[in-house]
């Protein structure tokens, strides 16, 4: 069984939030695999289903960023997870808008879901889809920034973004984590919706 845990804030004043891209994959996977996401356990929103042949859980930790490795603590624990089949999906200022990286371990790179993560799980090997939401404007505040929406123009990159992040998760989950690397890895991005 695989946990798929994408991270963001509960609550519809954060919906849409570059911060909750993450969220917005594991609404698109239960979407497209027909997986309900109204159990609440865990401290999340989850919903349990089969993507290609393997069970899958997917997540949405609902203790808001700073207190996900809460909920994915207890659902590693109650549901005997492996590390090498969390796979958490989040947002990076570090890269462009649009932009995937897929890494089977690392550091939380300043990101305070994924360190809370690392911090309750006590390990960082694990894989992980970063998505690119940009670096901060000059000035502003990280937070503001974060918990901010997408510009028009930004949107037209970010939505071809998380179409193609479950993609990714699917292809790790029924190929490997190299054979999603290989082909997602490569600054590779879906058309620009006009």
């Amino acid at each position: 069984m695989y946990a798929i845990v994408g991270l963001g804030n509960p609550g519809i004043e954060y919906g849409a939030t570059r911060h909750n891209v993450g969220f917005e994959v594991i609404e698109r996977l239960a979407y497209d695999h027909g997986i309900s996401m109204t159990k609440r356990k865990h401290k999340a929103l989850v919903g349990e289903g089969i993507i290609g042949r393997e069970k899958v859980i997917l997540v949405q930790p609902q203790t808001y960023m700073n207190g996900s490795g809460e909920s994915v603590q207890e659902i590693i624990n109650w549901y005997k997870i492996p590390f090498e089949k969390l796979i958490v999906i989040y947002d990076d200022i570090s890269l462009e808008v649009g932009d995937l990286r897929i890494r089977m371990k690392g550091s939380a790179g300043g990101h305070n879901g994924m360190k809370n993560i690392i911090a309750h799980v006590g390990t960082q090997e694990f894989p992980r889809i970063r998505i690119g939401i940009g670096a901060k404007p000059p000035g502003w505040d990280l937070a503001d920034y974060v918990l901010g929406r997408f510009s028009k123009e930004e949107i037209k990159k970010i939505v071809p973004a998380i179409v193609l992040a479950s993609e990714a998760v699917e292809k790790i989950i029924c190929d490997d984590l190299q054979s999603a690397m290989n082909c997602y890895n490569q600054r590779r991005k879906g058309p620009a919706i006009e």
